[in-house]
Formats: structure tokens, sequence, C-alpha cells
């Protein structure tokens, strides 16, 4: 099985502005997903009430609405979220419901060092600072599930969306309908290794 490595970048990394609106869309279509995607023996599906408080604390808590960064430790996540640690960590169901991506945020830090001769020296290094979180507006897709019949735009007066992501159209015979239905099998407690 193939590993997907994910973005690594310098800087905040991508940004999506949102109005309140748009945030209100992400949180109800990952609730309506999950929904959707429940299998038996499970309560809510796989975003569970702690992914969902997760989501909460980043849409409401740390997405700067009209940078459109977002990038809060884990800790921090947690701590808002009233969650673990471990719990931020797996992320997976938002990222498979289409409403949140990330990329892996670097930065180079400069430390002393002593070589095989006992010299003191200095050397830089790369190291993980926290990840850049993007979110996915569902009403950007042509026809998704929240179609708007006005003629007037969406969000609030004075506000830019300058990088629209598009979200996938549900499609029960992709990969990714199939993975999630392997993985809510092996949830109810049956295997499912490949």
């Amino acid at each position: 099985m193939r590993c997907n490595r994910r973005e690594k970048v310098f800087g905040p990394g991508r940004a999506g502005p949102l109005d309140r609106n748009a945030k209100a869309r992400i949180a109800i279509y990952a609730r309506a997903w999950s929904t959707r995607n429940r299998h038996p023996r499970q309560h809510r599906g796989p975003i569970t009430r702690a992914f969902m408080e997760v989501l909460k604390a980043l849409l409401w808590g740390f997405h700067n609405a009209h940078t459109g960064v977002c990038f809060p430790s884990y800790e921090a996540i947690a701590a808002r979220a009233e969650c673990a640690r471990s719990t931020v960590a797996e992320l997976k169901a938002l990222e498979w419901a289409g409403v949140l991506t990330w990329q892996n945020r670097i930065t180079r830090i400069r430390e002393r060092c002593t070589d095989l001769f006992g010299r003191h020296g200095w050397r830089w290094r790369v190291i993980r600072t926290s990840n850049a979180y993007v979110f996915t507006d569902p009403l950007q897709g042509s026809g998704g599930p929240f179609s708007c019949k006005s003629e007037n735009p969406t969000g609030t007066q004075n506000q830019e969306i300058l990088d629209p992501v598009l979200a996938p159209a549900p499609n029960p015979n992709s990969p990714l309908e199939r993975a999630l239905a392997r993985f809510g099998t092996a949830l109810g407690g049956k295997d499912c290794i490949e």
C-alpha cells in the first residue's frame, strides 16, 4: 500500500478566507456527511462528537476570517475543544468528509553542535512547527448540496474569497467511499486489513 505524503511548507501555508455563513455551512455539512455515512453500531458516524468539537474550535476559535490563516498547535486545539491531544492528531474523518485539509509547516533553526574533533560550530536543522489548516466551503462546488437561488452573492459585503477550494461531489463508486465503507466495517468489530 502506497503512503501519500503530506505537503510541507515554510511560512503560514495556504489560506482560505471564510465568512460566518461559510463556517456554518462547513459545520452543518460535516454533521450531515457523518450522518449519511453512519454504519450500524456507530452512534454519530465517522465524525464523532470530539471531532466535531475540534472542527468547531478550528473554525470559530483559531481561523482568521479575513486572512484565512489557521495554524494552531495540537495542544491549543485540544485545550479549546476539551479533548485529548491524540484526538486532534487523528483528523482523517474530517479530511474524508472533504471539509478540512492541512499542510505540515516547517521552519529552519540554527543550533550549536560539536563535531567529531570536539570543535564547536553551528548547523541548520529543519523542524516541524504546526499544521496549516484549510477549510472547504461546500457552497463553492457548482450545484452542490447547498445551492442558493438568490441572485445576490453569498457572504458579507467587502469580503473577497481569494482561493476557493471545490468540494468533491459524493460518488458511491469512488475509492474514497469504498475505503470509508471498509473503515466503518473495521470499526464495527470486523478485521479489514489489506
